[in-house]
């Protein structure tokens, strides 16, 4: 057993070379991540007026000086952090990194505890001339009830400390400002209450942020890793995701499915022209106010008449809706749309409530879910006769309906 020790330093010291050599060619995940050039150059024409100040005139040449929000966009991805991570800007991050530490500890801790008693008996039960096998042990109660009670604790407080944090990551709060994302190939679209829409997703500070997310064609996901937010992205329904940003800043944005050649370029801004690579993606702007940012939607506006209600309000009358529904409460040949969002529906397929999915739904597939009391079949499929906006459209103009 003199040897032990030699053999026990041996293999930790094994050991953590490899971990070390792991770490080194894969690094940590965010570290492929990042730029590998400068941000897009302003245009020649000064600095950009501060928030609230007056438009900037045009430069020399006729070029616009850029607005402060295409400043912003155009920063440095602002993403320093730890090995592990960068650093988090979300109110409900600390409690997903805590809990991704704490299973990184417990996995470190029972490793080397397990790699260690590997390593002693491996050594002291090796066979020796002249030493007999020793018989196995057929029962331990103390070491069995041990590895059982200690592992069951383990557990039972991962799993309540996991499930109170996923409650409050699904759980948006009442007041959020929420903001439509359409992904596609290759794009994001953002449309913000007043029907302003961008590439690049601007939000205010200290303000919760409610995504509400579909593709027009195949999978996608939202993932910004500042925000610790990663939402897959469904073509012809639903899905939602929020967060509430606590520091300004432009942060990454990326899709995190595999959605077809160029989703490594996706809502690429520019490219590089010798090499063709992206000089910068979609992200993720914090404006420092609220001021800010009603700011930047004001400038991103739609002329008047153009908000996702307007339009909505519009494609009512022109497709004829009011033949079968009503905006004050009345039921006709179908039910009202006035004060029915966000409500319990009874249907031929069950209970539901009624939102954006199943808004889409009865646009899309009307027979898939019928409100019981009315008669089937009397709806037409508008199946490939809706552009997205104006699917986005009808369904602002119903929750307007309250």
């Amino acid at each position: 057993m003199k040897s032990f020790p030699r053999y026990a330093a041996l293999i930790l010291i094994t050991g953590v070379l490899t971990l070390g050599i792991a770490f080194a060619i894969f690094g940590s995940p965010y570290a492929a991540a990042q730029p590998t050039t400068a941000p897009i150059p302003i245009p020649a024409g000064g600095a950009p007026a501060p928030a609230g100040a007056p438009a900037a005139p045009a430069a020399p040449g006729g070029t616009a000086a850029p607005k402060f929000w295409e400043v912003l966009a155009n920063h440095p991805i602002d993403e320093d952090g730890n090995f592990w991570m960068p650093k988090s800007v979300n109110l409900e991050a600390d409690s997903t990194d805590q809990m991704y530490y704490s299973v990184l500890a417990l996995s470190t801790v029972f490793f080397l505890m397990i790699l260690i008693a590997i390593v002693y008996l491996v050594v002291k039960y090796r066979h020796r001339p002249g030493h007999k096998a020793q018989p196995s042990p057929a029962h331990h109660d103390a070491m069995e009830i041990t590895w059982t009670v200690i592992p069951t604790i383990i557990s039972v407080f991962l799993f309540y400390y996991g499930w109170r944090t996923y409650i409050k990551v699904v759980t948006p709060p009442t007041k959020a400002i929420e903001i439509q994302v359409t992904a596609s190939k290759w794009n994001w679209r953002f449309v913000h209450q007043n029907g302003g829409e961008d590439s690049d997703l601007h939000v205010p500070i200290n303000q919760p942020i409610r995504l509400v997310m579909t593709s027009t064609d195949t999978l996608h996901a939202f993932y910004a890793p500042a925000m610790r937010v990663k939402q897959d992205i469904i073509p012809r329904r639903y899905t939602y995701a929020w967060f509430l940003p606590t520091k300004p800043g432009t942060y990454r944005l990326t899709c995190a499915e595999y959605c077809g050649t160029n989703h490594a370029q996706m809502a690429c801004k520019d490219t590089d022209k010798d090499t063709g690579a992206c000089l910068r993606r979609a992200v993720v702007v914090v404006h420092k106010s609220m001021e800010d940012y009603k700011k930047y939607i004001d400038d991103v506006a739609p002329a008047i008449g153009t908000t996702p209600e307007e339009v909505g309000k519009k494609l009512y009358d022109k497709k004829g809706c009011q033949s079968c529904h009503t905006v004050d409460g009345s039921a006709r040949i179908g039910p009202t749309f006035k004060g029915t969002f966000g409500k319990p529906r009874q249907t031929s397929a069950g209970e539901i409530t009624v939102d954006e999915n199943y808004i889409r739904e009865s646009l899309l597939a009307p027979n898939a879910k019928t409100a019981s009391g009315y008669p089937a079949g009397t709806m037409p499929s508008f199946e490939g006769q809706l552009k997205e906006v104006e699917i986005e459209g009808l369904i602002a103009y119903i929750k307007s309906l309250q």
